[in-house]
């Protein structure tokens, strides 16, 4: 995987990460509502993903991105399929149909960002020019 690669992945992850960030930060009700989550839970997804994202960019940013700074952002991403996965199964008889629809779907895009970063974070650089 080219380095251009790897960074496009990252920087698009961060974007998407900062899109969870500010549902979580301010729209935070609306949006337990819509899911049928508490609110708290939708926060902490956010400040979550505030972290994560500034971890990407700063990824992103560099040269050539740190291979253990990558592995560490997808192992990072893992952790959000599972507790995505997680939070379906305690609250699935509060979520809406949209609520589950949306967590599962969202933990599969991240972890389609895990095994892209963890192939980019092992693959020999390329640099792309």
């Amino acid at each position: 995987m080219s380095i251009r690669n790897l960074k496009t992945i990252l920087i698009i992850d961060a974007i998407t990460a900062t899109g969870v960030f500010a549902a979580g930060l301010f729209a935070a009700a609306p949006a337990g509502e819509l899911l049928g989550l508490p609110a708290n839970i939708v926060a902490i997804g956010g400040w979550i993903c505030l972290a994560a994202g500034l971890l990407m960019v700063a990824a992103a940013l560099q040269r050539e991105p740190n291979a253990a700074l990558v592995k560490l952002i997808a192992l990072g991403n893992l952790g959000w399929v599972a507790a995505s996965f997680a939070v379906v199964a305690t609250y699935a008889d509060r979520m809406t149909g949209i609520g589950v629809a949306v967590v599962v779907a969202q933990a599969l895009g991240v972890l389609g960002f895990a095994i892209l970063e963890g192939k980019g974070a092992a693959a020999p650089r390329t640099v792309v020019v």
